[in-house]
C-alpha cells in the first residue's frame, strides 16, 4: 500500500463504467484494486493504472473471498468498494422467462452484489482505522422497468434494499453505503442504444447517452466525502433520456 493513499475496489473493472472507474480514481491518486471475468481485459487495464488486478466470478463467494483476501494481502486496507459488477439478460416477455436466465441474473447482480459487499464490510469493520465506503451499481431500473427485463429489473430492485440494509448496519462500525443509479452512460455495452431499444408503447427508439466521464466525476465526489456524510442515492443520466415519464 502507497503511503497515503486510500484505496478503492472496483468490481467489472475490465470494460465499460468499472474501467471508466479504474481509470478515474487512478488519476486521482487511489491505490486501484480491480476484478472481472477477462484476465487480458483486466490486465490491459492494470497496465494503466498500476494497481491490484485478478480475475474473480462474483457469482461464486468463494473467488470473491479469494479476491479480497489477495487486495488485503497487497493493501493491507480497503477503503471505498465499487460494487459494479453485473451483467444484462436477452430481452423476453415474462411468461417466456427461462428458470435458469433468471437464476444467472440474480446470482451475478443480486447475489454477487452481496458475496462482494459483505466481504468488504467484514475488512473495513475489522481494519484500523476503521470504517470505509460501499457503493453499489444500481440502475434506473432499480425504480422503473424497461419492457422485458423482469430479471434485470428485479435484480436491480433489490440492490436498492441491499444498499439500504448495508447503510444501517454499518453504521456502527463507520461504513457509509450509497448506490448510484445510471442511466445510459455511452460506453461499449450502451452502443446499441443508438439503434433503438424497445419503449413501454412498443416502439423502439433510439436513445441518447451521455459521456461516461460524469458518472466518474459523481463516483468520485461520493467517494470523497468524510465517511461522516453520505450520498445515500445519485441518478446521473442523459438530460433527456425517457425515464421521466417513462410508460
Amino acid at each position: 500500500m502507497s503511503v497515503g493513499k486510500k484505496v478503492v475496489v472496483i468490481t467489472g473493472g475490465g470494460s465499460g463504467i468499472g474501467k471508466a472507474a479504474a481509470l478515474g480514481f487512478a488519476a486521482k491518486g487511489y491505490d486501484v484494486a480491480i476484478c472481472g471475468r477477462r484476465r487480458e481485459a483486466l490486465e490491459a487495464v492494470q497496465m494503466q493504472t498500476g494497481g491490484y488486478a485478478d480475475a474473480c466470478d462474483v457469482s461464486d463467494p468463494a473467488s470473491v473471498a479469494d479476491f479480497f483476501a489477495g487486495v488485503h494481502k497487497c493493501y493491507g486496507r480497503v477503503d471505498v468498494v465499487f460494487n459494479n459488477a453485473g451483467r444484462f439478460a436477452p430481452a423476453v416477455s415474462f411468461g417466456d422467462m427461462d428458470v435458469q436466465v433468471w437464476q444467472e441474473m440474480i446470482n451475478t447482480n443480486l447475489n454477487g452484489a452481496f458475496y462482494v459487499a459483505r466481504e468488504a464490510f467484514r475488512i473495513m469493520r475489522d481494519q484500523n482505522p476503521r470504517g470505509g465506503r460501499i457503493i453499489n451499481n444500481g440502475s434506473i431500473s432499480a425504480h422503473a422497468p424497461r419492457p422485458e427485463a423482469a430479471s434485470y429489473t428485479t435484480s436491480k430492485h433489490a440492490i436498492t434494499g441491499l444498499t439500504k440494509a448495508i447503510s444501517l448496519d454499518g453504521r456502527a462500525f463507520g461504513i457509509a453505503c450509497g448506490q448510484i443509479d445510471i442511466g445510459n452512460a455511452a460506453t461499449d455495452m450502451t452502443s446499441q442504444m443508438n439503434s433503438g431499444s424497445l419503449q413501454a408503447n412498443g416502439t423502439m427508439m433510439p436513445e441518447p447517452t451521455f459521456d461516461v466521464t460524469h458518472v466518474v466525476d459523481a463516483l468520485l465526489y461520493m467517494a470523497g466525502l468524510p465517511l461522516a456524510a453520505n450520498v445515500q442515492f445519485m441518478t446521473v443520466m442523459a438530460t433527456t433520456m425517457p425515464y421521466i415519464g417513462r410508460g
